[in-house]
Parts: C-alpha cells; structure tokens; sequence
C-alpha cells in the first residue's frame, strides 16, 4: 500500500511518499520524497497538503527521516575514524614506530627524529580529533589553490603575448641594427610558462583534472574512490613530496644567493640590496636572472604538498561516512579513457 501526500514549501513542491509492503511474516515501510516540476497538475486521489510547510527553513524536525529514507548507523571503523580522522591513525602509527626505532637504536633516520617533527606529528594527531577545524584548514588550502589557478590563467595570456612579441621581432630585427629583446623574451617566455605549471599543479588535483582510468574507476563507489586515494596520497605522493621539498630547499636558497659553504660551512646570505647581482643567470643572450624562479620550484612543491594534505582530509572525511565534510562533488567532465 502506497501513500502519498503533496506539499507547497513556497520555493518548491514535493511529494511524500511511503509504502507498506507485507506478507508471509514479515513487514517493511520505505519512505522518501521527491521534487516535482512546476508545471505538475494533482491527479485524482492525492492529497494536497496547501500550507502545511510555509518555510524549508520552519520545517519540522520530523522530516530528517524522509531526507535520509534509510539511516544506517556507522560501522565500527566509521565510528573510530568519526572520533579519529584517518590520518591521525597515520600519524599515530608514526609516532609509536618512531618511539620503537628510538628505543631499539635502529639505524634509520626515524629513530633520530629532530624535536620539530615530534613536535608536529603530536600535533597532526591532536589535530585530527578535531574534525571542524580540519575542515577549515582544508577549505583554506584549497582556496589557496583556487587562487593559484588563476594566476595561472591569467598568466597563459601573459606567455601568449610574450611569445607573439618574440615572432614579431624575429621577423622585424632586419630592420634595426641589433636584436630588440629577442634573448631577454626567450628566457623570459620560458620561465613563465614554468611557473604557469608550477601553479597550476596544486589547482588540477583540487579540481581532479589528473589522468585516470576512468571507464574502471567510475564503477566505484565513492568510498573506495577515497579509500584508494587517501591510501596513495599517503604512503605514496606525500613522502615523495616531502623528500622534494628536502631536496629543493637548498637549491631554492642557494638561486636566491645563500652561499652555505661561507662562515666556516655556516652559510651566508648575500649583503646589500643588489642582490639580485648574486643570482645565477640565463644562459640566452638576454641573461636574465632565473634564481626567481629556481626558487620557485620550493614553491610550487609545498603549494602541492598542502593540496595532498586536502585531499587526504577530505577523503578520510568520506571514509569516516562524514560526506557533509567531504564535499564529493558531481563532475561534469566527460569520461575519458586514459
């Protein structure tokens, strides 16, 4: 037996509905509601219930159970995760064999952890108790990579009229005694569309614009989609980034002019305000200098690093059955086969 009900929320009009199906011992009730289109006329039989909800905002409370017509309560894991996000289990772990590998006096450098990175991984666990405000950290990473998204748009018009500029003087320099900027637009060209990459690389995994097997992906469900990406960022991208930005912090401070092996092998930074004198040079006609954007490359990684760290919030989110603070979202991107 099916009941129907149609009510005038003042922005919409939905049809509620339950059905009571029986026999042979047992008895089940289904409920759910959904929207009708404007246009959709009451046929005969229907209640309409005029004015029963003036306001979705004044609904009652009794309606969360047509919202979610079958509420499930966590498993035993979704309800360790829901206290502990899942990268706190992480960092946990972490920590414990950093503690076995210190007592034990293994030979790897977890066993000689400097003060700083206990320091962090005690506060990446307490951290991940605390799911509101890893939201908010997420949310302003990605914000931040939104933002490098488009700079970097607007750096693609920046390297198009750079190099349309160095066609047309290649074409009008028989006219001059010398080159009219040709090795300074070459270089400068170059290191642009660097950065426009360095920039963008952090916007296309907030967007999932990276390749993947998409006509076997799709057929999962989207708790093994996060599951699959919140166990590769982890234990796969993110240590992989985290040994780049060991690597590329030298290299970025030495483009900039710091010369470690000044003061005894202290370092030193270059005096005065010329600096940019200390920087290594192009090696077009142009010379300009490319410390900049050596340095840069340090940049793009940790805007990179921070963006993995967002999405393996919001994948541990989904795998805790939290979705209201994974955000999935529907894509309009056409499936690709890669």
């Amino acid at each position: 037996m099916t009941n129907r009900s149609i009510r005038d929320t003042g922005r919409r009009r939905v049809c509620s509905f339950d059905t009571r199906l029986g026999g042979d011992g047992w008895d089940a009730v289904y409920i759910g509601e959904f929207e009708l289109p404007d246009d959709y006329a009451v046929a005969d039989g229907e209640t309409l219930d005029d004015g029963s909800v003036t306001d979705e905002k004044n609904a009652p409370s009794d309606t969360s159970d047509r919202a979610n017509p079958n509420p499930s309560s966590p498993d035993r894991w979704e309800a360790r995760f829901q206290r502990l996000h899942p990268f706190g289990w992480v960092a946990a772990g972490f920590a414990v064999l950093g503690v076995v590998a210190s007592v034990l006096d293994w030979d790897l450098l977890l066993a000689r952890m400097p003060w700083w990175l206990w320091l962090l991984t005690i506060a990446t666990v307490a951290l991940c108790a605390a799911p509101s405000l890893l939201h908010r950290i997420r949310l302003m990473i990605e914000w931040v990579s939104e933002l490098g998204g488009t700079l970097a748009i607007w750096l693609a018009w920046v390297i198009f009229f750079i190099q349309l500029f160095n066609v047309v003087t290649r074409y009008t320099n028989n006219w001059f005694d010398a080159d009219i900027l040709f090795g300074e637009t070459f270089s400068l060209g170059w290191m642009s569309f660097g950065m426009l990459f360095l920039l963008g690389v952090a916007y296309g995994m907030r967007n999932g614009i990276n390749p993947r097997i998409d006509f076997w992906w799709a057929e999962f469900s989207e708790k093994r989609k996060a599951w699959l990406d919140f166990l590769l960022h982890t234990f796969l991208l993110l240590p992989f980034l985290v040994l780049g930005l060991r690597v590329l912090k030298p290299f970025a401070a030495s483009s900039l002019g710091y010369n470690r092996f000044a003061n005894g092998g202290e370092g030193r930074w270059p005096s005065g305000w010329r600096v940019w004198e200390t920087w290594e040079q192009a090696t077009d006609a142009g010379q300009l200098p490319v410390g900049p954007i050596q340095a840069f490359i340090f940049v793009g990684f940790v805007m990179w690093t921070a963006q993995v760290f967002a999405e393996i919030i919001k994948t541990g989110f989904i795998i805790a059955g939290r979705t209201d603070l994974g955000n999935i979202e529907e894509s309009d991107v056409p499936l690709r086969i890669e």
